[in-house]
C-alpha cells in the first residue's frame, strides 16, 4: 500500500484523474482516496471510478477559493478520523496559452501564481494538523510517503537552470515559486517527520500538455507512483522527474 489515505487535487481530468484511477485499481489500494475537483457533478469519468471503488471519495474543492477551506478541512477531518491524512498530492494547476513577452498580461501572472503556487501552500497549511496526525502514527523519525508526505506537482519549466527558451512567464514563475515553497516546507516540516518534495510529471498528453507530448498519462503516473513508493529521507526537499531522476533548480 502506498499510503493509508491519499488526497489528490485536480482529479477530474488529466494527471489527477489518472492518479485516482491507478491508485484505486492497485492490488493494495489506499483505504481512502480523496479526489477533489471544482465541479464534481460534471466529472463523469471520476464519478464512475468512485462508483466502482468504495474507497474513492469525491470532494468539491476550488483550490483558489480560500473561503471554502474551513468547511472542506472539516469534511476531510471527518473522513480521515483519528488516522489523519498520510499523503497530499498538490496536483491542480493552470497554464495560460499566449504568454510570450509581448502577450503576457497582469491577470496571466496573478491568476497562475494564485492557483499554482499560493494555493498549494495554503492548502497544505490548512491540512497540516491532519498530516501531522498521520505522521505521529508511526514510530521513529524515518521519512516516507507511507508515513506522511506532501508532494507538489511541479514542472521542469520551473527550473531556472534549464530555461533556454524563455517565454511562458506565468507558468515558469509559478512553478519556480512552487519549488521554492517546497524547499521551505521541507525545512519547516522535517521536525514533524513529514516528507516534502516536488515532482515533474514529464511532458504529458493532457489538455495542458497537448497531443504532441511524449508521454501518455498512464506512463507518467505509473512512473510517479513507483517513485512515490521509493521516496526516502534522501529525497526530502528535492526536485525530481516522474522516474526518480533528480532535476536542477
Amino acid at each position: 500500500m502506498l499510503a493509508r489515505s491519499v488526497m489528490i487535487t485536480g482529479s477530474s481530468r488529466g494527471l489527477g484523474l489518472e492518479m485516482v484511477r491507478q491508485l484505486a485499481a492497485a492490488t493494495k489500494s489506499p483505504e481512502l482516496i480523496i479526489a477533489t475537483c471544482r465541479n464534481p457533478d460534471s466529472a463523469q469519468v471520476l464519478k464512475k471510478i468512485a462508483e466502482d471503488h468504495q474507497n474513492v471519495h469525491i470532494a468539491k474543492l476550488d483550490v483558489g477559493d480560500e473561503a471554502s477551506y474551513d468547511s472542506f478541512v472539516a469534511h476531510v477531518k471527518e473522513m480521515v478520523g483519528t488516522n489523519g491524512l498520510n499523503l497530499l498530492i498538490n496536483n491542480a494547476g493552470i497554464s495560460p496559452r499566449s504568454t510570450r513577452i509581448n502577450m503576457v498580461k497582469w491577470t496571466h501572472m496573478t491568476d497562475t501564481l494564485h492557483i499554482n503556487a499560493i494555493a498549494p501552500l495554503m492548502l497544505t497549511k490548512a491540512l497540516l494538523p491532519q498530516i501531522k496526525t498521520a505522521a505521529s502514527q508511526m514510530d521513529g523519525t524515518g521519512l516516507s510517503v507511507k508515513r506522511a508526505a506532501v508532494i507538489n506537482i511541479s514542472s521542469i519549466l520551473g527550473s531556472i537552470a534549464q530555461n533556454e527558451q524563455g517565454g511562458q512567464y506565468p507558468y515558469r514563475a509559478s512553478k519556480a515559486a512552487l519549488n521554492a515553497i517546497t524547499k521551505s516546507q521541507s525545512i519547516d516540516l522535517r521536525s514533524f517527520n513529514i516528507l516534502v518534495t516536488c515532482l515533474h510529471p514529464g511532458w504529458v498528453q493532457t489538455d495542458m500538455g497537448g497531443k504532441s507530448a511524449s508521454l501518455t498519462p498512464l506512463e507518467s503516473v505509473s512512473g510517479i507512483i513507483k517513485t512515490l513508493h521509493n521516496l526516502t529521507e534522501d529525497h526530502h526537499g528535492g526536485f525530481y522527474l516522474y522516474d526518480g531522476k533528480q532535476l536542477p533548480w
